[in-house]
């Protein structure tokens, strides 16, 4: 069986709602769609996708509100799904969805931006340690893990436009490449690069400086599969044709 998965950050559900989201949704027809950094709570979604035929939805919302948030859509029920990593420092911020299925576990994270301060440059790498941390435990128990998301890093020079005015910029400072380098040493695949080696395909453009008009982007979304799964991932892609947000949907196709 071919599973279709799209991750998408749409930076505020109910903002890309109004330029076409359902339409583009129900037309993609993904098997699995996560969303991250809805900026509503499951109750301001709009009502149109609280109930998707077919699919059944689950949402992990911040305490604070109008702020990050992530969505789970699904043609297939996973046996159960999470909120978190069970610590409340990074639970509580909405950014984590966990589902299990029975051939991987599925990691929806809206991973923190480290641009703020110290302080959240910080979190954003104690967070990192705490996702890799808990999809190890899980690794250990014989289960495959697919993760996407946000990761709001660029992973090599290639991953931006610009890399050398921007290697003093959170998002591709040197602590934040060398997670992501041990977090592939672990054993865990880029699956982009499976089927794509080359630059300027990005997926986040800077909106005040229409950036996206000239391709000026950096390539910060990503679908990660543990090594195991590598041979399964059949397809990767970057939709960069979609707009609505200013990160645009990525996708694979697993057959399991």
């Amino acid at each position: 069986m071919k599973l279709k998965l799209i991750s998408w950050n749409v930076n505020g559900i109910r903002a890309v709602y109004k330029k076409g989201f359902f339409q583009w949704f129900v037309t993609e027809k993904p098997d699995i769609l996560c969303l991250q950094e809805t900026k509503a709570t499951a109750d301001q979604f709009p009502e149109e996708l609280k109930r998707v035929e077919g699919y059944n939805s689950h949402f992990a919302e911040a305490q604070k509100k109008g702020y990050s948030g992530v969505a789970l859509f699904s043609t297939v029920q996973p046996q159960k799904v999470e909120t978190g990593f069970g610590l409340e420092r990074f639970d509580t911020e909405g950014r984590i969805l966990i589902a299990y299925y029975d051939a991987f576990v599925l990691y929806n994270i809206y991973f923190p931006n480290g641009k703020a301060s110290k302080e959240r440059l910080q979190y954003k790498m104690d967070f990192y340690d705490a996702f890799l941390e808990h999809a190890e435990k899980l690794r250990k128990k014989g289960m495959s893990i697919v993760m996407c998301g946000d990761v709001n890093t660029a992973h090599t020079e290639i991953d931006l436009a610009r890399p050398k005015e921007n290697e003093n910029v959170s998002g591709f400072l040197p602590q934040e490449r060398a997670w992501i380098d041990t977090f592939i040493g672990k054993g865990y695949t880029d699956t982009f690069r499976l089927f794509i080696k080359e630059g300027g395909h990005y997926s986040w453009w800077d909106y005040k400086t229409k950036a996206r008009e000239r391709n000026i982007g950096w390539r910060i979304d990503y679908f990660f599969v543990s090594n195991d799964l590598v041979p399964k991932v059949k397809d990767a892609c970057i939709l960069d044709k979609v707009e609505g947000s200013d990160h645009c949907p990525i996708g694979i196709v697993l057959e399991i």
